[in-house]
């Protein structure tokens, strides 16, 4: 996944200890992401990519929310690919929309099995969660939550191999007029890392990367923060080419000298649900506040 311009066999998972409704649970989310990851491997198009996004499809239908499964064929270096976007809406009531995105694919490799548990499992469990938490959870913008797919390049990354799931729904939302109630959109990418850091993003939008430096101050959050300024290419880059204000939250050091990144070693224990659990609170606090 990424292009930077500076960088991103599973353990044995409980399944949730809900919480009440308003709240969200670090430990759901790594639960969830646990779950992901026990589907295996997971590329855009696989037979896992199938039984995964049915497993979604059927967790968010206990959440109260409209769940659209946004199905489409994409051109790859390997061919015609069928992709599934997933959104889960809470719909709201001023006609307006936020946005809460981040992929669920992970990157297909020959050489050895890529489980993803960091890059693609902890975006798509903590989605879950924050999901979960929106049940009751007062709101007056609709609220979309999207899982990704095919955010991973076939081969090498371009701007034709890769982000297949992201641009293809900026595409449709930018036709269908959805693009011009969308406020805001925060996208969220391998956040479960144990020593989360997370990057200050230089294409994110500049209003919403000072209110992520002010939350983050404000809660105490400071020191989960790398302090580096760096540019990454993420599924939030379309949306920011159709004039939307979009921010990403990633992590883009990942084991020593980023030594886990898309290899075997991107396994559940190096996950924690602390990390899931600071970048999701720190996610809903910027709902509330958009969505003032």
């Amino acid at each position: 996944m990424h292009c930077p311009q500076a960088v991103k066999a599973a353990a044995f998972f409980l399944l949730p200890i809900f919480s009440t409704a308003a709240e969200l649970s670090g430990q759901n989310a790594l639960a969830y992401t646990g779950k992901l990851v026990s589907f295996g491997a997971r590329p855009a198009g696989s037979e896992n990519a199938r039984k995964m996004q049915a497993y979604i499809a059927a967790e968010l239908k206990k959440f109260g929310c409209q769940v659209i499964e946004d199905g489409f064929q994409a051109r790859t270096p390997a061919g015609m690919v069928a992709m599934k976007n997933i959104i889960a809406r809470f719909p709201g009531k001023n006609g307006k929309a936020l946005a809460v995105t981040g992929h669920y694919d992970t990157k297909r490799f020959k050489e050895f099995t890529f489980v993803g548990a960091n890059d693609g499992g902890s975006s798509g469990g903590l989605l879950l969660e924050l999901a979960r938490a929106m049940q009751g959870r007062p709101h007056n913008s609709d609220i979309y939550i999207v899982w990704f797919d095919g955010e991973e390049a076939f081969a090498e990354w371009t701007a034709t191999d890769s982000l297949y799931g992201s641009r293809h729904l900026a595409g449709k939302w930018s036709a269908d007029g959805t693009i011009n109630r969308l406020q805001a959109l925060i996208n969220i990418d391998m956040i479960g890392d144990k020593d989360l850091r997370l990057e200050d993003e230089l294409l994110s939008s500049e209003s919403l990367r000072r209110m992520v430096e002010q939350i983050a101050s404000q809660l105490g959050y400071a020191r989960y923060f790398s302090g580096r300024s760096v540019a990454v290419e993420d599924d939030h880059a379309p949306f920011l080419r159709k004039g939307v204000r979009a921010i990403d939250l990633i992590d883009f050091d990942y084991g020593p000298s980023n030594s886990w990144w898309h290899t075997s070693q991107d396994t559940m224990d190096k996950l924690s649900a602390g990390s899931l659990q600071v970048t999701g609170t720190i996610v809903l606090e910027m709902l509330k506040r958009l969505d003032q």
